[in-house]
């Protein structure tokens, strides 16, 4: 499926008519550009990906612009699912995209996160290639939302002598998604939140600081003509619900340390929340989901509500929910949520899936037992660990996963699809492609093939 070699994929496209219409080129240019045979190949896979995504009218975008809309109250009515990709990250991406524009939907994100960068094996410039390439395949076009979930401070690290080396990850980390045109970024320093201090004032305080600070360092990187799409977040999701005092201590000491940097930086257009739920669901022992999970809707439309009128915001984001029943997604619109993000159960249902092959999940399971160890709790049965650290699997077992038959991966993309459908007209997305394009503007690109080359290399470790 790869090009071997780069006249072979030059070659290739060069023959092509119309090369964003061409499927077979397509996904040979993806898979090249994730598993290309040296950075050159893989570099300029992307790179060609991207030109020909942009002369089909797919642009990566920032939905700043939107989620203003939100908080002016000129627009809403509707949640925007942040869609977490790791594992057959291309039908999975492809499978996004088809449900999108079955919908006439606009109002997507393709997200990563910090951690899940790590262990699904996917830097920020393959992810962008990936979710760009099922974009072009699937003909969509328009903006195109690509998002750096929980660039989160490692609390430990901060109150450490490594605090600057943890600080410095972070701006390396933030450099490189906006390299990759990740126009949206997910500040989490909620983690720095001290709930011993004694006012809201002061447990928000280096959240506050933390987040301005990194604020200012996208601001002062972004490329020209784009404001990035920033979001800060002031409850760490599995622990205390947040409440609308804590978010308006938090705006209050955000604002006042941002303003200290100077030059009227844009803030952020949205402020993530908790409200009851956990990343990765609540686990029985027999490794199924609980489904009695209580989510506080009152305060999270009450803090939907202070963050627009109050501040001008898109509104509040709920984390940690696709492992939700599948009958509590039509209320986030309802509570006035401007975005919500969705990722574990998109993975159990490919690990879970009929046509998931045996042999390769038991292989995969072999592995976490011996690899993954320290994630096991004293109390976890084993079905409990192996569904809390399969996730940590999926890196190792890319290749594979990638390379299983055409026609199991084909089912289990029909079956990825109509989750999304489902979850998309939950949150009423459908229909919200003309308002997304008539408010968010297209930066313009310069299609940078050194840069991709460079990023192809040997990757950093944050």
């Amino acid at each position: 499926m790869t090009f071997a070699s780069l006249k072979e994929m030059n070659d290739r496209a060069a023959r092509a008519d119309a090369p964003g219409a061409d499927g077979e080129l397509i996904d040979r240019l993806v898979h090249t550009s994730v598993f290309g045979a040296d950075a050159e190949v893989k570099g300029t896979a992307r790179w060609l990906l991207r030109r020909f995504a942009a002369a089909a009218g797919i642009w990566p975008a920032s939905i700043h612009e939107l989620y203003m809309a939100m908080g002016r109250e000129s627009a809403g009515g509707f949640t925007v699912p942040a869609i977490n990709v790791r594992a057959v990250a291309y039908d999975t991406a492809r499978a996004v995209v088809r449900a999108a524009r079955a919908l006439n939907a606009g109002a997507f994100i393709f997200e990563i996160s910090r951690s899940e960068i790590a262990y699904t094996g996917q830097r920020p410039h393959e992810y962008a290639a990936v979710a760009i390439g099922a974009a072009l395949r699937e003909g969509f076009s328009g903006p195109l939302f690509i998002q750096g979930d929980h660039v989160q401070a490692n609390a430990r690290k901060y109150h450490s002598p490594a605090r600057e080396e943890e600080l410095a990850a972070l701006r390396a980390l933030i450099a490189e998604e906006i390299a990759a045109s990740f126009y949206n970024i997910d500040i989490d320093s909620s983690t720095l939140v001290d709930l011993g201090r004694a006012t809201l004032a002061e447990q928000q305080a280096l959240n506050a600081g933390v987040a301005a600070d990194l604020t200012a360092f996208v601001r002062q990187h972004e490329p020209p003509g784009v404001t990035i799409s920033i979001g800060g977040e002031i409850g760490e999701v599995g622990g205390r619900n947040s409440n609308v005092h804590e978010l308006r201590a938090f705006m209050k000491g955000y604002n006042a340390a941002l303003e200290q940097r100077g030059r009227g930086y844009h803030g952020v257009s949205k402020v993530s929340v908790q409200t009851g739920t956990a990343h990765g669901g609540m686990v029985n022992a027999d490794g199924t989901l609980r489904t009695d999970v209580n989510i506080d809707l009152a305060a999270l439309e009450e803090l939907s509500r202070a963050a627009r009128r109050e501040y001008g915001l898109g509104g509040a984001v709920q984390h940690g929910a696709s492992t939700l029943p599948p009958d509590a997604f039509d209320a986030f619109p309802r509570a006035g949520a401007c975005e919500i993000h969705l990722a574990t159960s998109f993975q159990s249902l490919v690990f879970e899936h009929p046509q998931f092959p045996a042999d390769l999940r038991d292989e995969m399971y072999r592995w976490i037992g011996e690899h993954a160890v320290a994630e096991r709790k004293p109390a976890d049965t084993e079905q409990q660990f192996l569904y809390k650290a399969r996730k940590f699997a999926l890196g190792a077992f890319k290749h594979k996963m990638w390379a299983i038959a055409e026609d199991r991966r084909r089912a289990i993309g029909e079956s990825l699809e109509a989750e999304f459908l489902r979850l998309m007209r939950a949150l009423r997305i459908d229909g919200t492609a003309p308002l997304v394009a008539g408010l968010v503007s297209a930066p313009q690109h310069a299609f940078d093939l050194d840069r991709e080359i460079a990023a192809a290399g040997t990757p950093r470790r944050q």
